[in-house]
């Protein structure tokens, strides 16, 4: 399978760096909406195809997260048991260990935070390999790297550290997944749940229907679909006062969660 990770490498046409150890993460704080503070995400990249791995990084780096690479088996064991990473991008076929067995030793080490799987096979049994090897999430290369955001957004905000979001009169705690009205709570979806704290993040904000599709769901948003609009219209029966919504549609784009 190697042939196609160089075809992949070579279409990216950078040149190609040394592989460098993980470097230390960059621990700079980042404010975003107003309503919640959260550390830079830290992201450690497993690709022994320095090409592939330096495209990665940039675009990450550029996205905002604190990016650390390696391209070894044994150095991501020893990197994540070393300094956790808040999501491991992890490429099957490494020079030392397969990436199956890395995923199942940092599950047994108790690393608990997600880990995509990055491979050219694309295989349905190799899909579910992957998953039952502890992954959260599996691409196959190549992907789009909007995909790949997405689906990390997706992981890292179910999966990250206690954090209280406010809008209006709801309050949602994004470890316990508790969501209060007016001190009152309410009991929610797992994906309804995903659909408010999306929403949550930036109050007063219009969201694209695409942009919800891709932060929820985790994929791109495949149109003339009412799947959006179901959700919304459950959380509105559960959360409004009469008179008083707090999801609200803006037509011909989206919605947006008041302040």
């Amino acid at each position: 399978m190697r042939h196609h990770r160089d075809r992949d490498a070579q279409a990216t046409r950078l040149p190609i760096p040394t592989p460098e150890p993980p470097r230390p993460w960059n621990a700079d704080g980042a404010s975003y909406a107003g309503v919640m503070l959260e550390t830079t995400k830290r992201v450690l990249i497993v690709e022994d195809d320095p090409a592939i791995g330096s495209l990665i990084a940039i675009e990450l780096t550029e996205a905002g997260y604190a990016v650390s690479r390696t391209d070894s088996g044994r150095a991501a064991i020893e990197a994540v048991s070393a300094q956790p990473p808040d999501l491991v991008l992890l490429d099957v076929r490494l020079p030392d260990l397969d990436g199956l067995i890395v995923c199942r030793q940092l599950r047994r080490d108790g690393y608990d935070a997600p880990v995509i799987m990055l491979t050219a096979l694309d295989r349905v049994g190799d899909r579910v390999i992957g998953l039952d090897s502890g992954a959260d999430d599996y691409m196959a290369k190549p992907f789009a790297v909007e995909e790949l955001l997405a689906r990390m957004r997706a992981l890292t905000r179910r999966t990250g550290g206690a954090t209280w979001l406010e809008s209006g009169t709801a309050r949602l705690n994004t470890e316990t997944r508790e969501v209060l009205v007016d001190d009152r709570s309410i009991e929610l979806s797992g994906r309804e749940f995903d659909l408010l704290a999306f929403l949550m993040t930036a109050p007063g904000r219009v969201f694209t229907r695409e942009q919800i599709y891709e932060g929820v769901w985790g994929y791109s948003y495949p149109g003339r679909t009412k799947v959006i609009d179901f959700f919304v219209s459950a959380l509105r029966r559960k959360l409004d006062a009469p008179g008083d919504m707090l999801i609200r549609t803006v037509r011909g784009i989206g919605y947006t969660i008041r302040k």
